[in-house]
């Protein structure tokens, strides 16, 4: 298998997706702002339980 045809196999691959791949009931500005808000909340407890500094 050379470079040149498994360029053109990954590029075809990558082509023939199904509309993009995104799921219609899925809004990304609510994932967007639930993974913040989860990585606060996190970042929150983190400096909590580090008050020794």
């Amino acid at each position: 298998m050379s470079l040149t045809s498994t360029a053109h196999e990954l590029v075809t691959l990558a082509s023939g997706g199904e509309g993009g791949g995104n799921h219609e009931s899925l809004n990304p500005y609510l994932v967007g702002g639930l993974a913040f808000l989860g990585l606060m909340f996190l970042l929150w407890v983190t400096t909590r339980f580090n008050r020794d500094r």
